[in-house]
């Protein structure tokens, strides 16, 4: 066990924050030093049930959260100076004004997919670009959407097959935990900008991908779902395919002929198998869907937005403070800290026969 811990804040106790203060407490070489927020609802009256040390994101905020019955640690300033790091979990665009101040702090920052890629100069993904994360000062961990897509086509971009990637999003109307404010009903709305921004965002982790995304919302709560294609440089079988998923990390079969024909019953799932609040960080993707004609590979998945960049999270603390150097083994931590698997059923779903590993091909530049 590591003798000194890397001391995290958490800024933005909402549905990312909570998890990522879980997920923090769940390392062996990380200390969770406070969380911050604004709002004295329930979310944070959690977050005292559970120990959390407490600190008030704005000052003039710290009186109605003293009121509410909770007891405050500090200001803001006062966090960070006791943290190393700080995990931004704010809303959309709060991140951007929080910079100064955590750079007048000296403290480094992980900001969200919310946030521009500009505002931080490097956008996350654990399994493509880690080692290029190791000290930079600030980082983003791009959109549960955008996370998804970079961990299933890295697939196929690091084995030199992926000439071009087309992909349909169909997302949740609302989180679940507002669906009583601004859910839809009886309608699906499509996005009229082609490509949606998960395509430009890819590109931003991965450099040079080809990828157009397309984009719309439906009337559901339960996480995204996509369906992708990719062009690929050579004949792909659906062996090849499927072995090619099944050795790239944090991604995880599912099977229609086991009754998991939908967002809702693999959420089922979740549950059934006790994750805590029925999270899952995988991305999953329906085994008997994948396709190949030759030309191009067909794939299905489901992304579930609560939860699949906290393990990423994760591990860009330690790629920015730099205690770990080795992708594999942070992400191996992360994973066994929060129960990730490379299958939710392995005692009746085996792994897939593994194919000779030809090792990773390369395509001479166009």
């Amino acid at each position: 066990m590591p003798t000194v811990k890397v001391r995290v804040a958490v800024n933005g106790y909402g549905v990312i924050g909570k998890r990522v203060a879980d997920a923090v407490v769940a390392q062996d070489d990380m200390e969770l030093v406070g969380v911050a927020d604004i709002a004295p609802d329930y979310r944070l009256r959690v977050a005292a049930e559970r120990g959390y040390p407490i600190f008030a994101s704005v000052e003039d905020r710290r009186a109605a959260l003293e009121a509410a019955g909770l007891q405050v640690c500090g200001s803001f300033d006062d966090l960070l100076g006791a943290a190393d790091i700080v995990v931004d979990c704010t809303p959309k665009k709060v991140g951007a004004s929080n910079k100064p101040r955590y750079e007048q702090a000296g403290v480094r920052a992980i900001f969200q997919g919310g946030e521009s890629h500009e505002l931080a100069g490097f956008s996350f993904v654990a399994q493509v670009n880690y080692a290029e994360a190791i000290g930079r000062p600030f980082a983003r961990v791009v959109s549960c959407n955008t996370t998804a897509l970079c961990r299933v086509v890295h697939a196929f971009s690091s084995r030199g097959w992926s000439r071009r990637a087309r992909a349909v999003l169909m997302r949740r109307a609302t989180d679940p935990w507002e669906s009583h404010v601004n859910g839809m009903i009886n309608t699906a709305i499509p996005e009229t900008k082609v490509p949606s921004h998960q395509g430009p965002d890819a590109q931003t982790v991965i450099p040079g991908l080809d990828i157009v995304t397309m984009a719309g919302s439906g009337p559901y709560n339960l996480s995204h779902l996509h369906f992708l294609m990719v062009e690929t440089t050579r004949p792909v079988g659906l062996d090849e395919l499927r072995d090619a998923l099944w050795q790239e990390p944090r991604l995880a079969f599912v099977r229609a002929t086991d009754g998991l024909g939908a967002l809702n019953s693999v959420m089922e799932l979740m549950r059934d198998l006790r994750r805590p609040r029925g999270d899952m960080w995988e991305v999953a993707i329906w085994e008997d869907s994948l396709a190949s004609d030759g030309r191009e590979l067909y794939l299905t998945m489901q992304v579930h937005n609560e939860s699949i960049v906290i393990p990423e999270s994760i591990d860009a603390i330690r790629a920015l403070t730099g205690i770990e150097h080795d992708s594999g083994r942070s992400m191996e931590k992360t994973d066994a800290s929060l129960g990730i698997v490379k299958s939710f059923l392995p005692t009746t779903s085996p792994a897939p026969t593994a194919l000779p590993a030809p090792g990773r091909e390369k395509v001479e530049a166009k």
